[in-house]
């Protein structure tokens, strides 16, 4: 499913752009906002990404400021960004545009030191471990439907799909929950995943003591053509964005220290294999 593909990035993209612009033209946000009899903040509030989904009136307006400016780039972007995606049909379980930015991703590096990641969870794990939480059994239900709609943009046909490497732990394994045939099923779909042109699966062993990144939980997007990367980090309570080119290097770094460290794709498909076994 490609419904809104590429929104989340076009509308980030349309924030920055029109920043460029306002530097380019020697306005203040507060002096735009003045010209065009706006309250403060507004622009303020465009620049800044915080807005929902930009009016063309609003950003035609802003090309009649920014003398030079190209309209039709500012347009094409701001009809693509205005497109209604599907996870805001889910206000109460995403308060960020994670899921966008997920979805319109080239490619997705995530490291869970203690959960599989939710692109590879079975239905019966989402169950148990979305159970084990604080949530009401409302906001479970959505999570799981949101859950399941995220991982439909594995199977993408049209060349969209993105390209996933996944870091998961030994540990995540480990705990007991589901019957055996429910922990014996996820194994197999993760076994097969890491067998998909667009998946690398590694695992960090227990027996191969500390490593780095054991209190990580990070998601790094990449996006297609000059767009920058961005980083969520998360726990129970929150996911934090991170853009900031420095900061995002560094998780970069981090992951790339951790992903040394985990066995090779192959080993990682034969130890799953092992693992199979033993709840057989």
């Amino acid at each position: 499913m490609n419904e809104a593909y590429g929104a989340t990035i076009a509308k980030r993209g349309l924030a920055r752009r029109l920043r460029d612009l306002r530097v380019e033209a020697g306005y203040t946000a507060n002096q735009v906002c003045d010209r065009l009899n706006w309250g403060r903040g507004k622009v303020g509030r465009f620049e800044a990404n915080t807005w929902v989904r930009p009016e063309l009136s609003d950003i035609r307006d802003l090309a009649r400021i920014y003398d030079g400016s190209d309209l039709d780039e500012l347009e094409e972007l701001a009809t693509k960004a205005r497109q209604r995606a599907w996870w805001r049909d889910y206000p109460d379980v995403f308060d960020n545009e994670f899921p966008g930015y997920e979805g319109d991703a080239s490619s997705i590096r995530v490291i869970m030191p203690l959960v599989l990641p939710g692109l590879l969870q079975t239905l019966p794990y989402m169950q148990a471990l979305l159970s084990s939480g604080t949530k009401s059994p409302e906001w479970r239900e959505q999570a799981l439907r949101a859950r399941l709609r995220r991982q439909q943009i594995l199977d993408r046909t049209d060349g969209t799909a993105p390209q996933l490497i996944a870091l998961i732990t030994e540990a995540s394994l480990m705990y007991e929950w589901g019957d055996e045939g429910d922990r014996r099923a996820q194994l197999r779909h993760l076994l097969t995943a890491s067998g998909r042109p667009n998946v690398e699966l590694r695992l960090l062993r227990l027996s191969d003591g500390l490593h780095p990144g054991m209190s990580t939980l990070v998601n790094i997007f990449r996006f297609p053509g000059d767009e920058p990367p961005v980083v969520f980090l998360e726990n129970d309570a929150d996911i934090q964005q991170i853009d900031t080119p420095g900061k995002v290097e560094a998780y970069d770094r981090i992951f790339e220290q951790i992903r040394a460290a985990a066995l090779s794709t192959a080993d990682t498909a034969e130890h799953l294999e092992k693992l199979i076994a033993t709840l057989e």
